[in-house]
């Protein structure tokens, strides 16, 4: 295993030779910390949650921080003039708009306060904006992250969009399905990588897809062997920094290991909610408290050490005063990032 789920940040190499890297979207600094890991030097972010942003500061103390919406960043004219020579444009376009746990179509279009303290959005337009973002920095390599929910059903035609618009922007795109438990993490993630390459360097790299399309050539095949809950488990820790509600104690009582809450709740909801499988690695790690994972035998949440160890983050991470699920239940798993980077790095970024 080429990453260890448990490190520190204290004791990391980051050795930053690898290329330049900014971040969008940048949370926590989850895709941050993998491709510091993947040995790139990430010089900065753009977030538009200031606790999200003061605890990125606090652990990354980034070159460049731009805390503000997207939209006005990417209309900025006082940019630093590094910002148009990276070698990869990162980010993460809030979601939940496509997510199989949302409201889906319902809620395509609509202005939503995606978390305290941020101005109205319409979520589904901020891929394209972070599209925008790259037309004019114009990075070698723009990678964008999103949930499984945006290759299904209706949401196929904003995929098709998101292909137009890097064709406009000057990239050729493709995207990859990929599952963070296969790639060294014990969490099953499946996320979408939108992954593009400028258009003026990736004619040696060029390959047939299909009849009618060309695209550059990169291999992404992960299949680590999964990590099992029991190898991350803190067995010492019996009870829960934080109080659970009855109603939820009520059904964590009654649940068994490897079930989630809406097999013992008198209406069948809280399936979010749920019991770990010592034997398997744990289910994904979401932001919201009524989807928190718990222990297979004692009545808690997961530890911040287990939270941590599940989601690759560092052990020694300084969440300040965001709740360790919160944070790293929005962020990219750092491992995850780190294994696409290297591969990015070896099948192009190297050759150009």
């Amino acid at each position: 295993m080429k990453y260890n789920y448990n490190w520190t940040l204290k004791d990391a190499n980051f050795t930053k030779d690898k290329g330049k890297v900014f971040s969008c979207f940048s949370c926590g600094g989850g895709s941050t910390m993998g491709y510091k890991l993947s040995g790139f030097d990430v010089i900065g972010c753009n977030e538009i949650d200031p606790k999200m942003m003061e605890a990125y500061i606090a652990n990354h103390n980034p070159k460049h921080s731009f805390l503000e919406p997207i939209q006005t960043f990417k209309n900025r004219d006082d940019l630093p003039q590094e910002l148009y020579e990276l070698d990869i444009l990162d980010g993460s376009p809030p979601c939940s708009s496509f997510s199989m746990a949302g409201n889906r179509e319902k809620d395509w279009g609509k202005e939503k306060k995606f978390r305290e303290g941020q101005a109205n959005q319409v979520l589904d337009d901020l891929f394209f904006d972070f599209i925008d973002l790259a037309k004019k920095l114009q990075p070698k390599i723009v990678v964008a992250e999103n949930v499984k929910g945006l290759l299904m059903g209706e949401a196929k035609a904003y995929v098709r969009k998101i292909y137009e618009e890097f064709n406009s922007a000057g990239y050729y795109v493709q995207h990859w399905l990929l599952n963070a438990s296969k790639m060294g993490v014990p969490q099953r993630r499946e996320r979408v990588f939108f992954i593009a390459m400028r258009k003026d360097i990736a004619q040696p790299f060029l390959h047939q897809v299909d009849m009618f399309t060309k695209a550059p050539l990169l291999t992404l095949n992960f299949n680590e062997k999964e990590i099992p809950f029991k190898e991350i488990d803190e067995i010492e820790v019996v009870e829960d920094q934080y109080s659970i509600c009855p109603s939820y104690m009520k059904c964590l009582q009654l649940c068994k290991e490897g079930n989630n809450f809406s097999s013992v709740h008198h209406k069948g909801m809280l399936h979010n909610a749920s019991r770990v499988d010592r034997n398997k690695a744990v289910n994904t790690i979401v932001a919201h408290n009524d989807g928190t994972l718990y222990h297979y035998k004692h009545n808690r949440r997961l530890s911040k050490k287990e939270f941590c160890q599940a989601g690759t983050y560092p052990i020694d991470y300084d969440f300040l005063k965001l709740r360790p699920n919160y944070l790293i239940g929005m962020s990219v798993p750092p491992i995850m990032i780190a294994r696409i980077a290297d591969e990015i790095y070896n099948q192009w970024i190297k050759l150009l």
